[in-house]
C-alpha cells in the first residue's frame, strides 16, 4: 500500500488499483483530496501490475462534493479541472464505486470515470444550483450525454437528486452491488479492463453525441422547460444560467462547452446571489448549534404524541407527526370539530396523492396514525404534548394546567403559541423546565421553519428534545426567546405597521405589496392578510371599527375564503387572483380622513421599500441586542423558511449588511423627522 496525502489510499488489489479517499465527514474534494486523486490514479497508471482503477470511499459516503469552505480563496494544489483530466484521460478504466451520496463535484468526479457502480442506497445530484452556481467542472457537459436532455434539465436545473435504481435506469450507473461495494467495483473493474484488451477505445462521457444530437438546433425542449418551471425559477439567476450551460452542451463541441460552462460559472460566483446562497447553506447548519446546550445531551425519545387541538395548525402538525412515522392523537372538544379535523386531514392526504405525493396506501398508513379523540386523558400516554388551541393566553394556560395533571413526568409539555408568553404558559405548570414554544408555521404540514421557544426555566434536555423532535419531523428548527412575538412576528408586527401607514397615506394595497413581490417574495402584507384571513383574532362582538382591518371585516371582507378582503376575488378558479377593490380603496379614504392622515400621490417604490424593510431590519437588531436570537443568521433563517424571502437575497439582516448599517440609519433619521417617533 502506497500512502499519498493521508486523506486518499492507493492499494493493488487483485490486479486492480483501488484509490480510496478517507476524509471524513462527507469526503469533500478538499484541496489535500485532489492532490491525493492525482497522485494515486498517475501511479496506478504506471504500475503494470494494474490493469484497471476503482475510485472508492471510505466513511459513510462517496465524495459528497467540493469543499465549500475553499470557494473564493486562492487555488492551492491541482485544480478540480486538473483532477477531473487525469480521470478522464487514464489509459486504463476507472470505476467510480458509489454508496451514500455522489453530489456536485462527486457527482462530477464519477461523470470523469469510465464506469460508476453504486449500492441500491446510493444517491446522485447536481445540486450547485441551491447555492447560487451552476456545476464548474463539466457536470452540465457530461450528464446530458449520459441521461439525455430532460432528466439533465431535471436534476441541473432542479438540483435535487436521484436514487441508484434511477440513476441505473438513465444510464448514469452501469451496475447495482448488492454485497460488498469494493469488491463488486474491482470485479466489474477487471471485467472491463479484459473488454479493454484489443477492443475499442475506452468509452470517455465527453465522446458520446447520441443523447444530444436530436435536439441540436431545436430550441423547444428549452422554450418548454422554462414556461413549466418559471414560477419555481422567479428572480433566481442560476436556474437559468444552467439551461445555458446545457444549451452549449447540445450546440457546442465538448471542449468549447465547457469552457462556456467555465464562463458561467465565474459569473455566478462573482454574483451576489451566490454569496447570499452560500450564506445561507451555512447559516441554516449553523443554526443547530446551540452554546450552551451540549450536542451530547441527552435528547427524549419520542414514541407516541398527542396534540390538543384539531384546527387547522392542530390538524396540520398531527400530519406531521403521521408522516414521520409517529402515532399520534389528535385530541378536540366535541364530536364535530373533531370530525371537521380529521376530514381536513384526509382531504389534504388525498390532494397530494392526486398530485402524485403519496400513493391511496400511504394515504391510508399516514391516516392510521392519526387517533381522533374527544378526552385530554390521551395524553397520560405521551411522550410530547403539542398545545394548539385558540391564541388566548388563558385558554392556553388552563389547558396547561390540566396537561401537568395528566402528562408522563418524562413528557415535554409544548405550546404552538405566535406571539405569547411562553413563561407565563409554562407557570400554569408544576414543571416550568419541561414546557417549551414550538411555533410551527401554517401550513404546518407544508412549512419547514419551527421557531423553538426557550422559556427562561426551559431545561436543556427540553430545548434539545424540541429541536430534535423538530429535525425527526423534518423542520428546521431555529431556537428563539421570549417576546412579543418572538422573531419572525416581532419584525412582521414593524412592517405591517408601516405598510398600513402607506395606504392611508396614499399608496394603494397593490402598490405595497408589488414592492416585495418584486423583491422576491411569494406576496406582500395585504395579500397575505387575505390568505390567513382577516378575522383572526377579531370578534364581530368587540369590534369597534378603530383599524382598517376591523372596517374591512365589519363590511364582511375577511379575506380569500370570503372572497373578499384587501382584493377582490373572483369565484371558481380564479379565487386566488387578487383583484385591486374600488370598496377598499373608499375604506382607506374615509378612515384617512376620518383620522385626518395627510394623503400624498407622490409615494414611490424606494420609499415603499425602506418602510417595509427598514422597520424589520431595525427589529432584527433589537432582537439580537436583547439575546431573543442567537446569531443573525438565525433570524435569516427564519425569515426565508418562515416567511418566503427569497433565498437569493440571503434574508433580512444580511441584506442590511449588504446595503451598509450606516446608509440605513441614516435613512431612518429621515423618517423618523418625516413620521415620528416609532422610527
Amino acid at each position: 500500500m502506497a500512502a499519498k496525502p493521508d486523506s486518499v489510499q492507493l492499494e493493488v488489489r487483485d490486479g486492480i488499483a483501488v484509490v480510496t479517499v478517507d476524509n471524513p465527514p462527507v469526503n469533500a474534494l478538499s484541496r489535500h483530496v485532489r492532490q491525493g486523486i492525482c497522485d494515486a490514479v498517475r501511479e496506478a497508471v504506471a504500475d503494470p501490475e494494474a490493469a484497471g482503477i476503482v475510485l472508492a470511499c471510505a466513511g459513510r459516503t462517496f465524495i459528497a462534493g467540493a469543499d465549500i469552505t475553499e470557494f473564493g480563496k486562492p487555488l492551492e494544489g491541482p485544480g478540480f479541472l486538473e483532477m477531473i483530466d487525469v480521470l478522464d484521460d487514464s489509459p486504463k478504466p476507472v470505476v467510480a464505486a458509489i454508496h451514500g451520496t455522489a453530489l456536485g463535484g462527486g457527482l462530477e468526479t464519477a461523470l470523469a470515470c469510465h464506469y460508476r457502480v453504486a449500492v441500491a442506497s446510493a444517491r446522485f445530484g447536481l445540486p450547485e444550483v441551491k447555492l447560487g452556481l451552476c456545476p464548474g467542472a463539466g457536470g452540465t457537459q457530461r450528464l446530458p450525454r449520459v441521461v439525455g436532455l430532460e432528466k439533465a434539465l431535471e436534476m441541473i436545473v432542479g438540483g435535487d437528486p436521484i436514487g441508484a435504481r434511477e440513476a441505473l435506469a438513465h444510464g448514469l450507473a452501469d451496475e447495482i452491488v448488492d454485497g460488498d461495494l469494493t469488491e463488486g467495483a474491482v470485479a466489474f473493474a477487471r471485467r472491463a479492463a479484459a473488454a479493454a484488451e484489443g477492443g475499442p477505445a475506452l468509452p470517455r462521457i465527453r465522446d458520446r453525441d447520441e443523447k444530444v444530437a436530436p435536439a441540436r438546433g431545436d430550441r423547444a425542449p428549452f422554450d418548454a422547460f422554462r414556461k413549466k418551471h418559471a414560477r419555481r425559477m422567479r428572480g433566481f439567476e442560476a436556474p437559468e444560467a444552467c439551461i445555458r450551460t446545457v444549451e452549449a452542451a447540445v450546440e457546442l463541441p465538448f471542449d468549447e462547452g465547457m469552457a462556456r460552462e467555465q464562463e458561467i460559472f465565474a459569473e455566478l460566483m462573482a454574483g451576489a446571489q451566490a454569496r447570499a446562497q452560500q450564506y445561507f447553506f451555512f447559516s441554516e447548519r449553523e443554526a443547530a448549534k446551540i452554546p450552551d446546550v451540549p450536542r451530547d445531551t441527552a435528547t427524549l425519545d419520542v414514541k407516541r404524541a398527542v396534540v390538543v387541538g384539531g384546527g387547522t395548525m392542530g390538524g396540520g402538525i398531527s400530519m406531521c407527526f403521521a408522516n414521520a412515522g409517529i402515532p399520534v392523537a389528535m385530541v378536540e372538544r366535541d364530536r364535530e370539530a373533531l370530525d371537521r379535523g380529521l376530514a381536513t386531514i384526509r382531504r389534504n392526504y388525498e390532494n397530494t396523492a392526486a398530485r402524485g405525493g403519496f400513493t391511496a396506501e400511504q394515504v391510508e398508513e399516514r391516516l392510521g396514525r392519526i387517533d381522533g379523540v374527544l378526552d385530554l386523558e390521551a395524553a397520560r400516554e405521551a411522550d410530547v404534548v403539542v398545545e394548539a388551541v385558540f391564541e388566548e393566553l388563558e385558554v392556553k394556560r388552563e389547558t396547561f394546567r390540566r396537561l401537568d395533571a395528566l402528562a408522563p413526568a418524562h413528557a415535554v409539555l409544548a405550546t404552538n403559541t405566535s406571539a405569547l408568553d411562553v413563561n407565563a404558559i409554562a407557570a400554569a405548570t408544576g414543571r416550568p423546565e419541561s414546557v417549551i414554544g414550538t411555533h410551527f408555521f401554517s401550513p404546518a404540514n407544508v412549512m419547514r421553519l419551527v421557531e423553538v421557544v426557550r422559556g427562561e426555566k426551559s431545561a436543556k434536555e427540553t430545548v434539545a428534545s424540541a429541536m430534535a423532535l423538530s429535525r425527526r419531523l423534518r423542520k428546521v428548527p431555529v431556537l428563539v426567546g421570549v417576546c412579543h412575538g418572538f422573531v419572525g412576528n416581532r419584525m412582521l408586527f414593524a412592517r405591517q405597521r408601516e405598510a398600513t401607514r402607506l395606504i392611508l397615506e396614499g399608496a394603494a394595497p397593490e402598490a405595497v405589496d408589488a414592492v416585495l413581490y418584486d423583491f422576491g417574495l411569494p406576496m406582500g402584507p395585504f395579500a397575505m392578510a387575505d390568505l390567513a384571513g382577516l378575522d383572526l383574532g377579531w370578534s364581530a362582538e368587540t369590534s369597534t371599527g378603530s383599524t382598517i382591518r376591523e372596517r374591512l371585516c365589519e363590511a364582511g371582507r375577511r379575506g380569500q375564503k370570503t372572497g373578499a378582503g384587501y382584493y377582490d376575488y373572483e369565484p371558481g378558479a380564479g379565487r386566488r387572483a387578487p383583484k385591486p377593490s374600488p370598496v377598499v380603496a373608499r375604506i382607506i379614504r374615509e378612515f384617512a380622513e376620518e383620522r385626518q392622515v395627510r394623503r400624498r400621490d407622490d409615494i414611490g417604490r424606494e420609499e415603499i421599500f425602506e418602510r417595509l424593510v427598514y422597520p424589520m431590519i431595525n427589529e432584527g437588531a433589537k432582537i439580537l441586542e436583547e439575546g431573543i436570537a442567537l446569531r443573525a443568521s438565525d433570524i435569516d433563517v427564519v425569515w426565508v423558511y418562515g416567511y418566503g424571502w427569497p433565498v437569493y437575497r440571503g434574508g433580512p439582516m444580511f441584506h442590511a449588511d449588504e446595503i451598509g448599517a450606516g446608509r440605513i440609519v441614516a435613512r431612518m433619521k429621515e423618517l423618523e423627522a418625516a413620521h415620528g417617533e416609532e422610527w
